[in-house]
């Protein structure tokens, strides 16, 4: 059963890059948003002034919409009063929740505000989500490898609301243990620097230094997709839905977003739950994830180790499947499956052999397809759509609207006045005296005068959606009244609404209760005194600070994750078919950078370690 209850409505999270993207995540049907202060997010390149997100956070609680900081870097003893001062900033510019990963900021004097655990926190067993619930966290941000029967275990061991990402780029590595990046250049994930070593080119090498496999993307996965399981995460106990990508377009915002509203909007309409915000949002488009930035999409691991996870070809946004060449003339090709490509698509082509190119469509008649060059196109070839020009144009003209539903009744009072009375669907009432109106000789077309003159809400924040009239006679007013009085309307209804919305005060109280583990290593994260001080606190002995204080990670596991690239291979060591892989396993890069494979068939994972 779901967790989903009155107390906990269903939230669809949607990214924030900049105040922009973040109006058209609110309009497309966000229920809340992530947004990243000017320092301390962990996508640094995604930062915004305190003074937008202040102008966001005002745009998005007309409709209820929360707003969520993102302040989940690690910080060293200097950055964490700053980290501190800027999080009182953001309390004041209104936002409504902090996502955080430092421990030691839970040692500081936080704003009165809910903190949510960052999925950079390794948020995966019970046991250590349970604690996370104990010491006073409001929120677990589950990480990304979790199965639905391993979340569904969570929900029965803890009480505490989960959030899971459904949408978008996938870390190979489990979110805050991954160390490669900072390993290989000293820019770290854990201070929002990667520099995405996992994109990168790699060989699969044996002891000797043969390659095995030659300069594929063997750490690069496909994105995740999980519209067809949003059914299965309500019913686990998910209440947050949350879409990856504030370094994505506003075209992938509003697609994705818009294509999530309606999904869960039916999941939940099966299942009698509400919604977290208020209005109904309009697109002029059908939405559609796989015509944005997508690498191949699939469920990751919801239903378990199932299929491919990663895409070797190419780290690149593949687009929609089209189908395979079929024939290849002078200057045209034919695919092997219908298709609607048109004049001004982008397309890419993976070539056997894992050749990856694009090219762009020049005309398309009768589903002949003319590209610019048909030079590297070959009979076999896989083609993708990674650029619609009409589905492009759409986006481009997309205006998104939201409406909050307005009530308005018109009533006579004691002493005969009128008043109108509204109400909108955010729970926001106010009334307005009406003029004394002469009884209409036509009380229909009075009626029709009130509700159209009344109801010209236009590019206002409201909609009418009903009228009523409770007067012994309908009276009649001119045109010019009634927009008189709208006009009024409209400006006590949305001053009235920024006053509505009402943000959980929650000062964080540290509490006792043991740390999961009695010792931690780099991999504990520790990288500011108090950080130390809070593990201490709770029965946890810090045995090395975090790898970003400078720790010599030479021999160490850099990486973790719950991707093999055994079983990519199709050489599971568990598997029924006899492997002919090495059982020793390296990868390199072309810069030179070696590292060895280790292999856990107890969990399915495997280990990327640094060289001695």
């Amino acid at each position: 059963m779901s967790f989903a209850s009155p107390e906990h409505p269903v939230e669809l999270l949607a990214p924030a890059g900049d105040l922009e993207r973040g109006r058209a995540a609110v309009l497309c049907g966000a229920d809340a948003l992530y947004v990243g202060p000017p320092g301390f997010g962990a996508r640094a390149a995604a930062g915004n002034s305190v003074e937008d997100i202040a102008t966001l956070a005002e745009f998005a609680h007309l409709y209820g919409v929360r707003v969520y900081a993102t302040v989940n870097t690690l910080l060293t003893n200097d950055e964490l009063p700053l980290a501190v001062e800027m999080m009182h900033r953001l309390y004041e510019a209104g936002v409504d929740a902090f996502i955080v990963q430092d421990l030691g900021l839970l040692e500081c004097d936080l704003p009165p505000l809910p903190l949510f655990a960052s999925t950079q926190m390794h948020n995966v067993t019970p046991e250590k989500i349970r604690f996370l619930e104990q010491i006073g966290f409001s929120r677990v941000i589950l990480a990304r490898e979790l199965s639905l029967p391993q979340i569904s275990e969570v929900r029965a061991q803890t009480s505490i609301p989960l959030e899971s990402f459904v949408h978008g780029a996938l870390c190979v590595c489990y979110s805050g243990q991954c160390y490669l990046s900072y390993h290989m250049g000293g820019r770290s994930g854990n201070r929002g620097e990667c520099a995405q070593p996992c994109r990168k080119s790699w060989s699969l090498e044996d002891d000797t230094g043969r390659a095995l496999v030659k300069h594929r993307h063997l750490l690069s996965l496909k994105d995740f997709n999980a519209t067809n399981h949003v059914g299965a995460l309500l019913d686990a106990g998910v209440t947050s839905f949350k879409i990856e990508g504030r370094l994505k377009d506003i075209s992938y915002v509003q697609n994705v977003v818009a294509h999530y509203r309606g999904v869960l909007d039916r999941e939940m309409a099966a299942r009698g739950l509400r919604r977290s915000s208020f209005g109904r949002s309009t697109v002029s488009f059908t939405p559609n994830p796989q015509k944005t930035f997508n690498r191949a999409a699939g469920d990751y691991l919801l239903e378990g180790k199932t299929g491919h996870l990663a895409q070797w070809a190419t780290p690149k946004s593949t687009g929609e499947y089209i189908g395979k060449v079929a024939s290849v003339k002078r200057n045209c090709f034919t695919l092997d499956l219908p298709h609607d490509l048109h004049n001004g698509d982008g397309i890419l082509l993976i070539a056997p052999g894992d050749v990856v190119f694009g090219v762009r469509v020049n005309q398309v008649v009768d589903e002949v397809v003319y590209p610019l060059s048909t030079a590297d196109i070959c009979i076999g070839a896989e083609v993708y759509r990674n650029s619609d020009h009409v589905f492009e144009q759409q986006l481009s003209k997309a205006k998104p609207v939201r409406k909050l539903d307005l009530q308005l009744t018109l009533r006579a009072l004691e002493d005969a006045s009128l008043q109108l009375q509204a109400e909108l669907e955010n729970g926001v009432v106010c009334s307005l005296p009406m003029p004394e109106g002469a009884t209409a000789e036509n009380p229909q077309s009075a009626r029709e005068a009130l509700v159209r003159q009344l109801g010209r809400l236009g590019a206002t924040d409201f909609s009418l959606k009903e009228l009523s009239v409770e007067t012994p006679a309908i009276p009649f007013y001119p045109a010019s009244v009634l927009n008189a009085v709208r006009r009024d309307l409209v400006e006590q209804l949305q001053r009235l609404s920024q006053v509505k919305h009402q943000r959980v005060r929650k000062p964080f109280v540290p509490k006792n209760a043991d740390y999961p583990e009695c010792s931690v290593d780099f991999r504990g994260n520790a990288l500011n005194d108090k950080a130390v001080a809070f593990y201490e606190r709770h029965g946890c002995r810090v045995m090395e600070l975090a790898a970003e204080s400078g720790l010599d990670l030479r021999g160490r596991t850099v990486m973790t994750t719950g991707y093999c690239i055994r079983r990519e291979l199709g050489a599971c060591l568990l598997g029924d078919t006899a492997s002919t892989l090495p059982d020793k396993l390296f990868i390199a890069d072309e810069s030179g950078h070696r590292y060895r494979l280790k292999f856990d068939c107890r969990s399915c994972s495997m280990q990327v370690c640094a060289l001695d």
